[in-house]
């Protein structure tokens, strides 16, 4: 008697992704897409009805994002196993996510080469995190965090905001803006306003 299939639900909005992972899961005899969903609220649903062994989660959709719908179906279903699929290989992002029970972190650049071994693995009850992902978690991992009136600094510094209008903002003065900036320069090791915006992009520490 066969295995039963490992069964697959994607999420994730666009359709041409969605498209492309039920190409590659076609050609493998040992799982199947059972379901689809748009995003993190449709998603939720999509997991009560269908209990997918493995669920593939992308992190920006609108509505609802990946992490917090990995954290509302980790709350009900505490065994669920859910791969990330993102185009951004930030290890800030990556260990938010994990955090919030994602058992997978793959990039949607590696799918075609990754995406089979990593739903096997984690269907086994193994974590499969892209290597690049791993590498920068590695990387940063002793760095001081932002704290959160950083970060806010930061994200108004990243539209366009100058020390004035963010102390405005924030119910701050300019010199204590000033003084996060310096401690936000020193911890994300760079020089300017939009060395910081780029690295903290990248990492997965703020949004543009």
């Amino acid at each position: 008697m066969s295995e039963p299939k490992i069964r697959v639900l994607v999420v994730d909005d666009h359709p041409v992704l969605r498209d492309g992972v039920a190409a590659i899961l076609e050609n493998q005899t040992d799982m199947t897409m059972v379901g689809e969903a748009r995003d993190g609220s449709e998603a939720i649903e999509r997991f009560r009805a269908l209990h997918p062994d493995v669920t593939l989660m992308d992190l920006q959709m609108p509505r609802m994002n990946g992490v917090d719908a990995i954290i509302a179906i980790r709350s009900e279903h505490p065994g669920a196993r859910i791969i990330v699929l993102t185009t951004y290989a930030g290890d800030v992002q990556a260990v938010r996510a994990l955090k919030a029970g994602a058992t997978g972190y793959l990039l949607k650049s590696s799918l075609r080469t990754e995406l089979i071994d990593a739903i096997r693995n984690v269907h086994r009850g193994q974590r499969h995190v892209h290597r690049d992902v791993a590498d920068e978690i590695a990387l940063h991992v002793v760095d001081e965090a932002l704290t959160e009136r950083e970060i806010a600094v930061l994200r108004l510094v990243s539209i366009g905001k100058a020390n004035k209008q963010v102390a405005s903002e924030l119910g701050l003065s300019e010199e204590t803006v000033k003084g996060h900036l310096k401690s936000i320069f020193s911890k994300l090791d760079v020089a300017d306003r939009t060395h910081a915006v780029t690295v903290a992009a990248r990492r997965g520490i703020i949004e543009l």
